[in-house]
């Protein structure tokens, strides 16, 4: 992992939001699309259930080992889209300082949306990130065979 991901902020943005109104990566940067990572433990059991809080940290680890697979990190994230399932405020909110929290110092551009609902059941939370490195190709189990591709056999 090298670093290569660069916040963008601007003086004429408010800075009342917690993370970065932007951010680049350069040409050379292979991009790391992470599907929603669910709170889900190793049996594909929701866990949490009811616990707004609970299942961000699950799901930001769920990412974390998402991302590592592919050779990347929380700090090479571009953009997350965090999804909660509620029209409350506060469940958001709660979500949300969950997710912040997990990303430390890298104030990542992110979108936090309530949703009606999820795809497991007592699923309440689930979060999605695009990443960006400069280090080869990183992937963990990487074939150079084409026709096996990154993760397994091409299924086409």
């Amino acid at each position: 992992m090298t670093g290569v991901v660069q916040l963008v902020r601007s003086d004429r943005l408010s800075d009342v939001a917690e993370y970065a109104y932007a951010a680049t990566a350069p040409a050379d940067a292979r991009l790391v699309f992470a599907a929603g990572a669910c709170p889900l433990d190793e049996q594909g059991r929701t866990v949490a259930v009811g616990d707004h809080r609970g299942q961000a940290a699950r799901c930001m680890a769920n990412l974390e080992t998402a991302l590592a697979a592919a050779g990347a990190g929380l700090g090479d994230l571009l953009h997350t889209r965090v999804l909660v399932a509620s029209s409350r405020q506060e469940d958001l909110v709660a979500a949300w300082q969950v997710v912040r929290a997990a990303m430390g110092d890298h104030d990542v551009p992110s979108t936090l949306m309530g949703v009606t609902v999820l795809g497991y059941d007592d699923q309440l939370v689930e979060v999605e990130g695009v990443a960006a490195v400069r280090d080869g190709s990183g992937i963990v189990g990487a074939s150079s065979d084409p026709a096996v591709g990154p993760a397994g056999p091409n299924r086409g």
